[in-house]
């Protein structure tokens, strides 16, 4: 009798140690936007795979996911971002110490194979300004993110700011943009790359990595205006700046941060910090990171944030 019942001890906490590493292999990653591709469709079954465990995904704007979970509207084990701003808000509200760089990227323009102006994207170079000229032509639509709520709605202002003054072109910006908060552009981020594939907008601003996963047509940008390159940031980046007002009517003035993208694992991360390690772990393992490329990214840069 005593025999059966150790033996049913013994079961139940094998049971009970199951669980427990189940557990621990369960994932919610809240991430940029433009990620969602590599996330949903690559890092994440990856990981869920490799550990026998469930993933689940939420992204839209990075500035909106940051705020959303500083709020604890929303909570996630990992949060997973461009540039270093979302996560000031995340270290601000005491949910995170710090960040790593998992990825990086650049700006380009997509444009749709659907467009009457595809022809003119195909002939144009980043080399020139020959681009601006297609993306300055009236009644061309171009879409874009909301600069309040996402850095790449931001990062487009920016490199079209520092395309002026590269291809010597004054006032090309303010051409295209129709304003920095024109809301005939702006799109949710989820969305924007899915109406460019239909056909609804004849370009857009986006992310390298995202567009080579969608597959779609890009004009690749000089190191100058991209952002990628942090070799840049004196000499150039750092020279523009811009100005808009949030949900409060407050004015505020944004600068340049670099296209790198941050990991960090949450406090009240729901299935424990320890999960929300092993998937940041995963991200910058060989597996994780052949899977990032795969996906059109390129190598983390920089250090940590503290």
């Amino acid at each position: 009798m005593k025999k059966s019942l150790v033996a049913a001890a013994l079961c139940l906490a094998g049971i009970g140690a199951t669980l427990s590493v189940q557990a621990a292999t369960d994932i919610r990653v809240t991430y940029a936007g433009s990620m969602g591709k590599v996330m949903d469709q690559s890092l994440g079954p990856a990981f869920a795979k490799a550990n026998e465990g469930h993933y689940e995904g939420q992204g839209q704007g990075a500035y909106g996911m940051a705020r959303l979970l500083a709020s604890k509207k929303i909570t996630a084990d990992v949060f997973v971002s461009i540039t270093p701003g979302p996560m000031q808000i995340l270290k601000d509200a005491g949910l995170i110490d710090n960040a790593v760089p998992v990825a990086s990227t650049s700006m380009v323009v997509a444009w749709s194979p659907k467009s009457q102006y595809a022809q003119q994207f195909a002939a144009a170079s980043g080399s020139n300004d020959s681009w601006l000229k297609v993306l300055s032509t009236p009644g061309l639509r171009f879409g874009r993110t909301d600069p309040i709520n996402d850095p790449k709605g931001q990062n487009i202002i920016f490199t079209l700011l520092l395309a002026e003054k590269y291809y010597h072109q004054p006032g090309i910006a303010e051409k295209i943009l129709g304003g920095v908060q024109n809301p005939a552009q702006v799109n949710l981020e989820g969305g924007l790359l899915t109406r460019l594939e239909s056909g609804q907008v004849d370009a857009a601003a986006g992310y390298e990595s995202e567009v080579k996963s969608a597959h779609l047509p890009y004009v690749a940008l000089p190191d100058e205006i991209n952002l990628s390159n942090p070799d840049q940031a004196k000499k150039w980046y750092d020279t523009v700046s811009f100005a808009v007002k949030d949900s409060k009517g407050e004015s505020k003035t944004l600068h340049t941060q670099p296209l790198v993208y941050y990991a960090a694992v949450l406090k009240n991360a729901p299935h424990g910090t320890q999960a929300g390690q092993a998937f940041v772990d995963f991200m910058l393992s060989k597996t994780g990171q052949q899977l990032y490329q795969q996906n059109g990214y390129a190598a983390p840069k920089g250090g940590a944030l503290y």
